[in-house]
């Protein structure tokens, strides 16, 4: 298989724009396309804000990061955007039709050999892609917010997905100074988003419980287990405490952690209240005052500089 080296991005939202910075700011050309002028206007400015952290951070050169704007063209016409990809990578919400059409058209205008990949963090390929002529060029990439950050990408390949379409993109992931993690199985949630979804089926339990506010459950995890992860992953966590003392911890604490299948009332309360989170100025937080940086502030700048700083710190330390 030929290296790729075009990428076109199908969606300049919250995912897009970032994933299309990480290709870019390591020399490949990316076209991004979305349905209007207006949306890639905002996911340029997005990009250029992003660059211009990494060039403060010392991540990034200000003749760096104009290059990589460079590579970026956008496009609101979907043939356009498809007829020179080496690989098209679906970043567009999660839903399952409007997937499935997107891929009936990256099938219909891209070329034959080019792989198509999508974001997807919870639903099948195999399911949306099933119209695709060649099943062998499918695959899913799923990469973590924000995603011109974050090192870790999912790769799940779908019933079809040939070995060849798995090593190019793992060595393309590898090129950009991403860590592709493959999934053996496609099943529901993957890998991460599996793990992360039983922690909060558990702090969601715990306050709904009322054994301890937002603020301190937050504090908690952030100032224990949620500082070390990063550096030693949870099983070597269990290996380096002894495996026979992680047996009877787990023996002990599993009856009592929470194990339903339904949702928290506390999750359901806060929907129906209209509070969403950070984007409807109220959840588990209040945002409506928070000031720019604060720590219950909107994800942004503050947030960035934050997790290059530890990324930095631990390339330093591996190096």
């Amino acid at each position: 298989m030929p290296e790729i080296n075009n990428i076109t991005v199908v969606g300049a939202g919250l995912m897009g724009h970032g994933i299309a910075q990480a290709f870019a700011q390591k020399g490949l050309a990316v076209t991004l396309y979305d349905l209007g002028e207006d949306l890639l206007t905002k996911a340029t400015a997005s990009i250029e804000e992003n660059l211009r952290t990494f060039v403060e951070m010392g991540l990034e050169t200000p003749d760096g990061a104009a290059r990589a704007l460079e590579r970026i063209s956008t496009t609101t016409s979907l043939p356009s955007a498809l007829e020179s990809a080496d690989l098209a990578l679906e970043a567009a919400p999660e839903i399952l039709e409007l997937k499935q059409a997107l891929f009936a058209d990256m099938d219909r205008h891209a070329p034959e050999q080019a792989i198509l990949a999508s974001n997807t963090s919870m639903l099948s390929i195999s399911r949306f892609g099933s119209e695709v002529r060649d099943p062998g060029r499918l695959i899913i990439t799923h990469w973590f917010n924000p995603p011109h950050i974050v090192p870790v990408v999912e790769v799940v390949m779908g019933q079809g997905t040939r070995q060849q379409t798995k090593k190019a993109v793992c060595d393309l992931l590898s090129r950009i100074g991403k860590t592709p993690v493959l999934v053996n199985q496609e099943i529901p949630g993957f890998l991460v988003n599996r793990i992360q979804t039983a922690m909060f089926r558990e702090v969601l339990s715990l306050l709904e419980m009322g054994v301890a506010s937002a603020e301190d459950i937050d504090r908690a995890i952030m100032g224990s287990f949620g500082l070390r992860l990063s550096v030693q992953g949870v099983l070597k966590t269990m290996d380096l405490a002894g495996l026979d003392l992680m047996l009877k911890g787990c023996g002990y604490l599993f009856g009592h952690i929470a194990g339903g299948t339904e949702v928290p009332e506390v999750l359901r309360e806060k929907v129906a209240r209209g509070q969403l989170g950070a984007k409807s100025g109220q959840g588990f937080f209040s945002y409506a005052d928070a000031a720019p940086g604060a720590v219950d502030a909107p994800p942004g700048k503050a947030r960035d500089k934050a997790l290059l700083t530890i990324l930095k710190a631990l390339q330093e330390g591996r190096a």
